[in-house]
């Protein structure tokens, strides 16, 4: 906030322009949340594809994507030395995303399930890293004061929790209100598909006027991966968010199986992932304040360890069928959760501008390529994780919901609680080596 008649100060940004960029994270939100929420659900429960199949189905696009993100991230770094923007990728892939996403849940009666649902996932996830790498670029070139990039980021959270509770909330809704089955799902994948689709090219033709300037120096991946690896604290700050994107896909995947067979009302899906992803509307703000009154590392941290701690109670809540408690404690979860999306995306660029200081080689696109390609990973690695303890526990898949055994019910309960609680006690380590990073100038022994 300005005071009243005051010139805002440099680089500051009008809510219309933060308004259009933001709006892109709905659609992205949307993308990240509806496949590992519902698609292995959709192959082993609407097409009958075995767990362990369905786990490939899910993993194996995203490791071409995971490839693909620091190529694109390049190719976006050449685009803006060459015209000075970086819009014709972000508007390739907002066409082509809702397109390949409306095919993953629209597999025909004579093909097989999971090779047509892994086909277009390939497709879908070639252009989510079209539009979602360039995208990420931009805000490090929007305004050069940080606390701008925290207003910025600020109001792409709020946006990526709205396309998140589309999916989490519409999504399945949809599903229902179309009559189910596979009918149903094809019917949420166009609408859901065409949701997508407008926020994507509303927000590439909003952000038209950012001028993106890498360089000097066009470089190719190879050598831009080469300048960047000295950037210790980009690289730890990436391990955390990383580690914590997977234990949420986890949380994710996991979600309708908890609200079937240990709630025993699969409509409950949409109630849980609102509960997760709600509080974010009001705890964005919050988590940015507390950021700037103690820091963002610490508040980083706060939120790490209280992820963690839920994770673990939701244990005992579920296992008892206490659905108020299981409800009050995601809710609490999500709380955390809306820490997790704010502050590592707070702390991005300014890594991308320390590391020009450090190379004199501005290259925005070749770092949010490395991280979407980590994020990419741990969301795809998420259901896949998830998929593998349905099937060590002895999950049984079926095109109708089965009888499971009480070893699959344990299996599933833990995957979706005891799981991501681990895998966020193994972040912590990366969250504090990063503050000391950044406190010390240098690594710290």
């Amino acid at each position: 906030m300005t005071a009243r008649g005051a010139a805002p100060p440099a680089g500051y940004l009008g809510r219309g322009r933060l308004l259009g960029y933001g709006v892109g994270s709905v659609g992205t939100g949307v993308f990240s949340a509806v496949p590992g929420l519902l698609l292995l659900y959709y192959l082993t429960d609407m097409l009958g594809v075995p767990a362990a199949v369905a786990g490939v189905v899910l993993v194996a696009p995203k490791i071409w994507d995971v490839l693909l993100n620091p190529l694109v991230g390049a190719a976006s770094d050449r685009e803006a030395v060459r015209t000075g923007r970086r819009t014709r990728l972000l508007m390739t892939g907002a066409l082509a995303l809702p397109v390949a996403f409306a095919l993953m849940f629209a597999v025909p009666g004579d093909v097989p399930g999971a090779v047509w649902a892994g086909a277009a996932f390939l497709l879908a996830a070639t252009a989510f890293a079209c539009f979602q790498v360039p995208y990420v670029a931009l805000p490090t070139e929007m305004s050069p004061d940080q606390g701008e990039r925290t207003r910025i980021m600020s109001w792409r959270v709020v946006c990526l929790t709205v396309g998140i509770l589309v999916a989490g909330g519409l999504a399945p809704a949809l599903v229902e209100l179309a009559g189910g089955g596979r009918a149903g799902y094809a019917v949420m994948g166009v609408t859901i598909g065409a949701i997508m689709g407008a926020a994507l090219v509303a927000a590439t033709l909003a952000t038209r006027w950012v001028p993106s300037l890498p360089g000097p120096r066009q470089l190719g991946p190879v050598a831009a991966f080469r300048l960047a690896r000295g950037n210790r604290p980009f690289f730890v700050l990436l391990a955390a968010f990383v580690t914590q994107a997977l234990a949420v896909a986890v949380m994710l995947a996991g979600a309708p199986y908890v609200a079937a067979y240990r709630l025993g009302d699969d409509a409950l899906t949409s109630v849980m992932f609102v509960c997760l992803v709600g509080p974010s509307m009001l705890a964005v703000p919050a988590w940015a304040w507390l950021a700037r009154v103690h820091g963002p590392v610490r508040c980083y941290l706060a939120a790490s360890i209280g992820f963690c701690g839920v994770a673990v109670a939701l244990v005992p809540a579920i296992a008892a069928g206490g659905l108020a408690a299981t409800l009050a404690l995601t809710a609490l979860a999500g709380v955390c959760y809306a820490a997790l999306q704010l502050l590592p995306l707070s702390l991005l660029p300014d890594t991308v501008h320390a590391d020009a200081a450090r190379t004199g080689q501005a290259q925005a696109g070749a770092f949010t390529g490395l991280w979407t390609a980590g994020e990419t990973a741990g969301l795809a690695l998420g259901p896949g994780l998830y998929a593998l303890v349905l099937a060590l526990s002895g999950f049984v898949s079926a095109a109708a919901p089965v009888a499971q055994s009480p070893g699959a019910l344990t299996g599933l309960l833990l995957g979706f609680t005891a799981l991501p609680a681990l895998l966020m006690l193994i972040s912590l380590p990366f969250v504090l080596r990063y503050g000391r990073l950044t406190l010390t100038g240098k690594e710290a022994v």
